[in-house]
């Protein structure tokens, strides 16, 4: 890659182009856009419903007098669409799944095999006594038979609760008591970083511990020759029901497909249902024309299936249009740090979607790992979980992308199912630090505390004022929306994301962390985002957070504390410390400059790649950090934990 004049760098920090070979050949153009748009609300929903194979066609796109329902009258099948219909276009030969183990394993399904395997773990399951609407929870690793138990759940009607496999057994019972799930599918289980982890007897102990009985189904993945207690083994289930056909059950546009909760590492769990049709056209028309999925394409999104973006962006999504995804069980750095590029060269990935704080991480390991790695397959890059910062989206795009792969930087949450807010990629110019405008057919506003918009420029809660089809049914229980987190605001309704953000003049949204993600400094109140963003825009700096370090009430002040990973080879030291204060000094003013640096060699992450601030709040007021399962790296928490006993 040729080197660029510091003008040029300037001026690509402020706009980057699409690449016209990417324009050329992507799923939406600015006619498309246009188009889209041109229908008018809500009838411009009606093409990405088109994506799918309806049993019956819906009677309107959307009906709001009352409890809102979108595509009401219609039915069809999740995993008729996932699978069957790929098949049925003589697509079976071609790959589904492809699947890379812990230890090195590898596994795919062709559209056929999956297509067998679904269908005769869907008869096991109605053999077992599962019908329609009752709750299965899948508490399972990142192995295929996860997606498998996903879409056999969703062809015989009944809803799925996937629990992450990192949650401990309270965790496990909570989530089976407000499903009132009496299903469970998990498996002995499972590696982490080369060591054996027992899941079955977490399972075990969750079960006991509910009101009411739970039959398990137990995979094999450990090779445990344990068969004590009382469950059935997956491929016993498999194998008997094998060459079965179960045909799908026509579901409700407004049945539910499935159950998740949120908040699991931060707070207490939210119960969030989706319904199959709405969700189902959101992720499969965002998957389209955001991440540019379609048959040919190989996409890696690296999120855990345990939460939301991995049920939309892992299965749902690239499934219903026919692409190959990819499951990975391991970690990023295990057992080398080139590990993902090897995925990616491997399975020749076309479009990759990962997390900022993976890339910072990468950052921090170095460009060489991806630079030994044939990554020429990329065509296309994405980000999604929190704000990217700068640096980090031009380091991705450089040295992952070779400096051609548009990046989509995406907002969404679990209650929204799918992507709000992102660029077009082979439509819209990029800006590095700013997530894009909101997609066709979404609106949204940057408002006060009083839900007023604000002008641009100046920071506000994001706010979406329309409905859209991915919409959890949390949001829309009562007359109009009426749910959780949504106000009437002047006649309109207005969903409160809880996120902060600020409108820029060209209509790009800056996100700014989580509206309660922030720091009370002298009466103000301080995004960490923004001195986040300010913190690793410094040279060595791969990652960093920042928390609370101690309260004064009687000043109405906070000390600032941040944890800052270095780059490798980088020393943490007062040089870099100084570094560090000025660049926030600069880029806010003293008033943000951190009272304490502590320089980490990783910072506490969700499987999915989110850093945990609760961890490093606790860590910094030596207060109980309780639970740690869920993490990624829970074992960083007793190195924070020593530095600063230091």
């Amino acid at each position: 890659m040729a080197d660029r004049s510091p003008e040029e760098t300037t001026r690509e920090r402020e706009w980057v182009d699409p690449p016209e070979s990417f324009a050329e050949q992507a799923n939406v153009t600015a006619a498309d856009r246009d188009a889209f748009r041109d229908a008018g609300w809500p009838e411009c929903w009606r093409r990405p419903a088109d994506l799918l194979d309806w049993d019956r066609g819906f009677d309107a796109v959307l009906d709001d007098d009352g409890p809102m329902r979108w595509f009401p009258g219609g039915r069809l099948n999740a995993s008729s669409n996932c699978v069957d219909r790929h098949v049925a276009a003589g697509r079976g030969d071609e790959t589904a799944v492809a699947w890379e183990g812990k230890l090195g394993e590898t596994r795919t399904y062709t559209y056929r095999e999956l297509h067998r395997e679904v269908n005769a773990f869907a008869a096991a399951l109605r053999e077992m006594g599962v019908g329609e609407d009752d709750v299965v929870t899948l508490y399972l690793p990142m192995i295929p038979e996860l997606p498998v138990a996903m879409l056999a759940c969703a062809r015989i009607g009944a809803p799925h609760s996937v629990v992450f496999a990192g949650f401990s057994a309270d965790a496990l019972a909570t989530r089976l008591e407000g499903a009132e799930s009496r299903f469970l599918v998990t498996c002995d289980g499972y590696y982490r970083r080369g060591a054996a982890l027992d899941l079955k007897r977490r399972a075990d102990n969750a079960c006991v511990s509910v009101d009411h009985a739970v039959e398990q189904v137990v995979v094999n993945r450990l090779d445990d020759e344990r068969r004590a207690g009382d469950h059935r083994a997956y491929a016993d289930l498999v194998a008997e029901h094998a060459g079965k056909e179960v045909e799908p059950v026509a579901r409700d546009a407004e049945d539910l497909l499935f159950f998740i909760y949120t908040s699991g590492t931060t707070g207490e769990p939210t119960l969030v249902r989706h319904t199959t049709g709405g969700y189902l056209t959101h992720v499969a028309w965002t998957s389209h024309a955001v991440l540019d999925l379609g048959p040919d394409d190989t996409h890696w999104c690296s999120a855990d299936v345990g939460w939301i973006t991995g049920h939309s962006y892992a299965v749902y999504g690239p499934l219903a249009l026919g692409a190959t995804t990819v499951l990975y069980e391991g970690t990023p750095d295990h057992p080398e740090t080139d590990r993902l590029w090897e995925i990616i060269e491997r399975n020749e990935v076309d479009v990759f979607y990962t997390a900022p704080t993976s890339i910072r991480a990468f950052m921090k390991w170095g460009e060489e790992h991806p630079a030994r790695h044939d990554l020429s397959s990329l065509r296309l890059l994405g980000t999604v979980g929190e704000p990217i910062d700068e640096t980090a989206w031009h380091w991705y795009r450089d040295h992952v992308g070779d400096g051609e792969c548009p990046v989509v930087d995406t907002w969404w949450q679990t209650e929204t199912g799918g992507i709000v807010l992102s660029t077009l990629p082979g439509v819209d110019r990029m800006r590095p630090g700013a997530v894009g405008k909101s997609l066709p057919g979404i609106e949204t506003a940057v408002v006060d505390e009083m839900g007023e918009e604000v002008a641009d420029g100046e920071a506000g809660q994001l706010a979406v004022t329309r409905p859209w089809p991915g919409m959890a049914r949390s949001l829309c229980e009562a007359s109009g929306w009426g749910g959780r987190r949504t106000r009437e605001v002047d006649g309109g309704w207005q969903y409160a994301t809880g996120d902060n953000a600020v409108r820029d003049a060209d209509g790009y949204l800056h996100l700014l962390g989580r509206a309660d993600d922030v720091l009370k400094v002298s009466d103000r109140r301080l995004s960490t985002t923004e001195i986040e963003s300010a913190i690793v825009g410094v040279s060595g700096v791969a990652e960093a957070a920042v928390v609370v370090g101690a309260d004064d009430d009687a000043a109405h002040q906070s000390e600032i504390h941040a944890f800052v990973s270095p780059e490798s080879n980088v020393a943490g030291d007062d040089a870099l410390r100084e570094r560090v204060g000025a660049a926030v000094e600069a880029a806010i003013g003293p008033i943000a400059v951190p009272n304490a640096v502590t320089f980490a060699p990783s910072l506490p992450k969700t499987r999915s790649g989110k850093v945990v601030r609760r961890y490093l709040a606790a860590i910094a007021n030596g207060e109980d950090l309780g639970d740690t399962s869920a993490l990624r790296n829970p074992e960083v928490v007793g190195e924070l934990e020593s530095l600063l006993d230091k």
